[in-house]
Order: C-alpha cells, then structure tokens, then sequence
C-alpha cells in the first residue's frame, strides 16, 4: 500500500469569482473544509494546504504550508506539495471543487502502481488538480517548471501517467458567480438513514 499525504491548493487570485474560493460556503461548509474532509476520507495523511491566507487557513482547523512558487500556476502549487510531504505519493485537490469524491481518490491511489501520476479525465479534459503524485515526480516536474513550463498537462513528459475515466458528477468547480449559484441551487443530498422501525427492517 503506497503511504499518501494530501494537498489541497488554495492559490490563485480568484479573478472571475470575485472573492478567496477557499472560504466560499455552500450549505454551510467551505470549499476548502470539503476538499480537505475529502482527503481525510480518502485516508490519506497529513493534509495539509498548499497558499491562501495562512491566518484564516489555520482558523479554520488546517495546516497551511507556504506555496514556494506564488503566483506561478499550479505546477508551483504540485511541487510546493512535493517538497513538503514525507510521504510516497501526495493526493492534490484544488480548493475549488464544490463535492468532491474520496472514492476516486482511493481509485487513483490504487492506479499509481503502474505510473507517476494517476489523473482522472472527464469528457476529454484531465483534471490535473485531482489527481495523485508519486513524490519522486517532484525532479522532473522541476525540471519543466524551471524551464518555464507552468500547466502541469505540458510538464508530464518524462512521467508515466496513468489515465482513468471520471466517474460521476463530482468534479464540478467553482470558478465564477454562476457556478457558485448553480452549486447553491442544487438539492442537498441527505445521507441515506437507518430504519428505525422494526417493520422498516422486515420490510
């Protein structure tokens, strides 16, 4: 079993939505409580969040650690996790993400035997910001980044990367106002409750 730490990235200016996604609430949580409680799901340790405003990161229950790379794009966000984790692999999630889902971090996880990088990919489109990471991509990553590669799907060419098909709806992000209305218009999903009625069980 590969030992995985969590990253969550809350970088980024936050341009078109107009204020920090990380503290966004839908519902009452943060973006950036789910994405973390979505690691911790997953079973991987530590979490840890990668930029964004450190003082209300850690108001919040969470460790802040410092983006090496600010405002370098996410490529500095990985390597920033990379570096700082201990662990074999590190699982990334942007902040951004309005549910995401610890079984598909558990499915990559279990992918990353075959690769340096397992990436879910929805319609066409990989989703580099779910995804895990083997630590030992950190040199190569580098070397890109150092050479001014800064999108990680034009950094990955000396890595092995493991491809899976996304499953369900949950890599939706928020990343203007409309999305932000359109999460917080949705039905909230109640967990499914236990009988509470001997009929209910025999039912």
């Amino acid at each position: 079993m590969i030992r995985c730490s969590g990253a969550v990235l809350a970088g980024g200016d936050s341009k078109r939505l107009g204020q920090a996604k990380a503290f966004v609430e839908i519902n009452g949580r943060t973006l950036l409580d789910r994405a973390v409680d979505c690691l911790v799901q997953a079973g991987v340790e530590p979490v840890t969040v990668v930029g964004g405003e450190h003082d209300r990161i850690r108001a919040a229950g969470h460790e802040p650690i410092p983006d090496r790379f600010p405002g370098d794009g996410p490529s500095g966000g990985i390597l920033s996790a990379l570096h700082s984790s201990e662990r074999e692999a590190v699982a990334i999630l942007a902040c951004d993400l309005a549910d995401p889902d610890p079984a598909e971090i558990q499915r990559l996880l279990g992918a990353l035997t075959e690769g340096d990088v397992a990436v879910p990919v929805v319609g066409s489109h990989p989703q580099w910001l779910f995804s895990v990471w083997r630590r030992s991509a950190r040199e190569p990553l580098g070397e890109a980044f150092a050479n001014g590669v800064r999108a990680p799907r034009h950094a990955i060419n000396e890595l092995q990367v493991v491809y899976l098909p996304g499953l369900g709806d949950r890599f939706r992000d928020i990343d203007t106002p409309e999305d932000l209305d359109r999460e917080r218009s949705r039905p909230v999903q109640q967990p499914d409750q236990p009988p509470t009625r001997l009929d209910d069980w025999l039912a």
